[in-house]
């Protein structure tokens, strides 16, 4: 394949079939991660940005500004670099330190905010800077992922058209929920072409996105403090809330097994696991994996870094692997 632009090199056709999650199914697994900049977000960046110059929204010379915990910081900062915008990153203290780096990389500017919000997250504070921000500079135009009908569409336009090119009756699909905008996109598709298939959105402990109790998370990706206005678009027949424990085990198990995923991958996967005794023998199963866990070194990889701020886990971690016997990956 040969590509003009970087931002074309997005690649969602990658499935991996996955056993030993449960006895009586395998899950298709969907990898988002081989895309330019490591996960499903260039395609929310990418989308964005064109449908924002079509309606007029951005035009040239436009500053652009978003918060994001990572990854689609990441993928505005590459999609911005090769359209010519000059961007700024709102961020928090759990951003991976190579995103961060990387996001400096394309000339971008990143901001961190260090102050918690009210449910104890940053993601309100995020919000509020740039809203401040916005009133001192009309230059300034804010994507805001949180509210933007173009994050839906464009997981409705890619995502969900490349799980049923595949597999085009699913009995289950499970879908991380950050912004929801993969969540809104997917959810709005199957129901239109496939509403015999079952969704069940998958959750942080301590995301106040559907209603949950705040509580602090440390990992990336899934999860709010602010519930987005856009969840609204959101169907699910079931919502699973899982641990960040649950998370670190199942990225651990599977990296020594061969497959190295990201956190939110390892929440939908906890997620499945979770909910296998409800899940009929021989059913298609399909789970969406947003990225892969390289930038996840320091954190969820990170025995100091575990045994820090899971203790629960430190004992565990030499015996996290399963049996030789087992094997994941067909």
């Amino acid at each position: 394949m040969t590509v003009r632009c970087p931002t074309d090199l997005i690649h969602g056709d990658c499935f991996i079939e996955l056993t030993g999650m449960a006895r009586h199914f395998n899950v298709q697994l969907k990898l988002e991660g081989f895309s330019a900049t490591g996960s499903i977000k260039l395609k929310a960046a990418v989308h964005m940005i064109r449908e924002m110059e079509r309606d007029g929204t951005i035009r040239p010379g436009s500053r652009l500004i978003e918060s994001s915990s990572g990854n689609l910081g990441l993928a505005l900062s590459m999609t911005c670099a090769a359209r010519g915008y000059r961007f700024t990153c709102v961020s928090d203290p759990n951003i991976s330190t190579v995103t961060a780096k990387l996001i400096k990389a394309y000339g971008a500017d990143l901001i961190i905010v260090r102050d918690h919000d009210s449910n104890g997250g940053y993601l309100g504070t995020r919000i509020s800077l740039i809203k401040t921000m916005l009133k001192e500079d009309d230059s300034l135009v804010w994507i805001n992922q949180y509210q933007n009908k173009y994050n839906v569409d464009a997981h409705q336009n890619t995502t969900a058209k490349e799980i049923l090119k595949h597999y085009p009756s699913p009995d289950f699909v499970f879908i991380g929920a950050g912004t929801t905008g993969t969540l809104g996109g997917v959810s709005r598709e199957l129901r239109e072409r496939t509403p015999a298939t079952r969704i069940v959105a998958i959750d942080s402990i301590g995301s106040v996105t559907f209603g949950g109790a705040p509580g602090k998370r440390r990992i990336p990706g899934l999860g709010t403090s602010s519930p987005p206005p856009i969840r609204e678009l959101a169907q699910f027949d079931d919502l699973l809330m899982i641990p960040e424990s649950a998370t670190i085990a199942t990225c651990r198990r599977l990296a020594r097994r061969g497959l190295l995923l990201g956190g939110s991958s390892g929440t939908v996967l906890a997620g499945v696991a979770s909910y296998a005794a409800r899940i009929p023998a021989d059913s298609c199963v399909v789970a969406i994996s947003p990225d892969l866990g390289d930038r996840y070194a320091d954190t969820i990889y990170s025995d100091d870094w575990v045994r820090t701020h899971f203790p629960e886990l430190a004992e565990a971690l030499s015996t996290l692997p399963a049996s030789p016997s087992e094997q994941v990956l067909s």
